[in-house]
């Protein structure tokens, strides 16, 4: 068995400064560590075509579009204290985008696929960067997914911080379902359990350095919950690798070996549908490096 991996170059061109975490080097550490040779017979690589900016407008408003576009033909600016434009980093997020959708295309081909998205996205609001996200890559790929058929998508994000950008996005539309573990209370201050949406949103807000197996179990048991009496057309994993023990922005404790466990687990309760991942944190390099990998690897 093989999985896609959906990337492009341009991915490692934002850059936000000396010394920001969310860093060209994070996209570099993934690719060689998906490149090596123990992962050769289990991937195939596809590169994506970076959206147009008219794509867009139905997840982003054209004033804020307008606003990244300018400020990049200015050579960049501060969108917020952690959320800095590069000269060449609206190229990176049109290409993240583009990689998003792409890894919607060959999951919906073959079964399984992964995006390597950078910058990240679930903290893009639908007019505000923020949370170093321009661009909301899941809830875009997500989109692109109804666009093609597939009415109802369920989004797990097992990032560290809450994705308030996906949920703000989807919390009035009950085609989408979305399941958060998150750090509580942490950035960026939303997620907490008693927000609902329309019935759509189920968060599992927790504190850090709990056992591994309590926040492995919770998951499963808020995406449990998820699919009671509702089955998704895909599953979309916001794989944020901060979660992970040892990340300098979060505080679980979780281990590569349970991101894998988690795709094993989502494939066997929503088959036929396809799951595909979707890259969001991770600022530790050995630990996202060989989070993605458990997680490729399990995909595959």
């Amino acid at each position: 068995m093989t999985t896609t991996v959906v990337w492009h170059p341009a991915c490692g061109l934002h850059d936000a400064g000396v010394g920001h975490p969310e860093r060209p080097e994070r996209i570099a550490a993934v690719l060689q560590a998906l490149r090596a040779p123990e992962l050769g017979r289990s991937i195939e690589w596809c590169e994506a075509t970076p959206v147009e900016r008219e794509s867009l407008v139905g997840v982003h408003g054209a004033r804020y579009l307008d606003l990244l576009e300018q400020l990049a033909a200015r050579g960049g600016g501060v969108l917020d204290a952690d959320t800095i434009m590069g000269p060449r980093s609206w190229e990176s997020a049109l290409a993240a985008a583009g990689v998003a959708r792409g890894a919607v295309e060959r999951g919906l081909e073959t079964g399984t696929a992964f995006g390597a998205t950078r910058p990240p996205g679930h903290h893009a609001l639908a007019g505000r960067a923020m949370g170093f996200c321009f661009l909301n890559n899941v809830v875009i790929a997500a989109r692109h997914a109804q666009a093609l058929g597939r009415a109802r998508v369920l989004i797990v994000d097992w990032d560290v911080h809450h994705g308030n950008g996906t949920q703000a996005l989807v919390e009035d539309d009950p085609s989408i379902r979305y399941v958060s573990l998150h750090q509580y209370p942490w950035y960026p201050g939303t997620g907490a359990a008693e927000e609902r949406g329309v019935g759509n949103v189920f968060n599992v807000p927790r504190p850090p350095s709990l056992a591994r197996d309590v926040y492995v179990r919770d998951l499963l048991a808020a995406v449990d919950a998820a699919l009671d009496g509702w089955h998704p057309d895909l599953l979309l994993v916001s794989a944020g690798f901060d979660s992970l023990a040892g990340d300098p922005l979060g505080g679980f404790t979780l281990e590569p070996e349970d991101m894998a466990h988690w795709t094993t687990a989502f494939r066997e309760r929503v088959a036929p549908a396809p799951v595909i991942g979707v890259l969001e944190g991770g600022y530790a390099l050995e630990g996202l490096a060989r989070g993605v990998a458990a997680h490729v690897r399990a995909l595959a």
